[in-house]
């Protein structure tokens, strides 16, 4: 296996999941996977986490080791020629205080990160829960993804939605030519609690656009947060 290009600690991921027309995905979708459904459903997911200890290529760089990130994202799944199914996730936009971040993912994979500014609040321990929020700013608007739990974190039941969110280990991206990048991600089964308040605050329209607007408006239809751990992210390589 080839050397991670990014390496971090990936903790405190809050996870607020909607159904949404699979129309407004589909072209969205990069060649050579299909829509991965949760019974019969198309999902999106706007996720927000803590990255520290971050490193390219094992070197740390400075100032940029510990960061927030929010992210909207979809699942899609891929059959090797081997045969092998693939579960993944594709992104619609993802956002990070770092500018630096954002122009090596975008450089690096064509993901389509912004620089925007961030913060966090955390009270979360794997024992007993809490609470974890993350703020940003984007076109002079306000936004906040918040999240409760209570008890002690637990790993997902197989064949649950909770597994279904949280345990993919490939990502694939849209290139400029039409063609797909595909990387793997690799990480441990996370422990993770269903939540007992879930709330995502601001102008989804003008974040994300108006075909996720309506939806992202109401509630979640489901939320969990995961307790995280160390992320590996392998350099992306075109498919056929």
């Amino acid at each position: 296996m080839s050397r991670p290009f990014l390496t971090a600690r990936w903790e405190s991921l809050l996870l607020l999941n909607y159904a949404v027309p699979p129309e407004a995905l589909l072209p969205r979708v990069p060649a050579g996977t299909a829509l991965d459904l949760w019974r019969g459903e198309a999902l999106v997911s706007v996720v927000g986490f803590m990255m520290r200890d971050t490193r390219v290529l094992g070197v740390p760089v400075p100032f940029h080791r510990t960061f927030e990130e929010v992210n909207l994202r979809f699942y899609v799944t891929r059959t090797t020629p081997e045969g092998e199914v693939r579960r993944a996730v594709v992104f619609v936009r993802e956002l990070v205080p770092k500018r630096a971040i954002a122009t090596v993912a975008r450089v690096a994979y064509n993901e389509p990160y912004s620089a925007v500014p961030m913060s966090h609040a955390i009270a979360l321990t794997p024992e007993a829960g809490g609470s974890v929020t993350y703020g940003w700013r984007d076109g002079g608007r306000e936004f906040a993804l918040r999240g409760v739990a209570s008890g002690a974190a637990a790993q997902s039941e197989p064949g649950t939605e909770s597994e279904f969110i949280t345990e993919h280990y490939w990502g694939y991206t849209r290139q400029r030519d039409g063609g797909t990048l595909e990387y793997q991600v690799e990480h441990p089964k996370w422990d993770t609690w269903a939540l007992d308040e879930a709330t995502l605050t601001g102008d989804t329209s003008a974040l994300y656009g108006p075909e996720f607007a309506g939806v992202l408006a109401g509630p979640p239809r489901s939320a969990f947060l995961a307790v995280g751990s160390e992320v590996a992210v392998h350099k992306g390589r075109r498919i056929a």
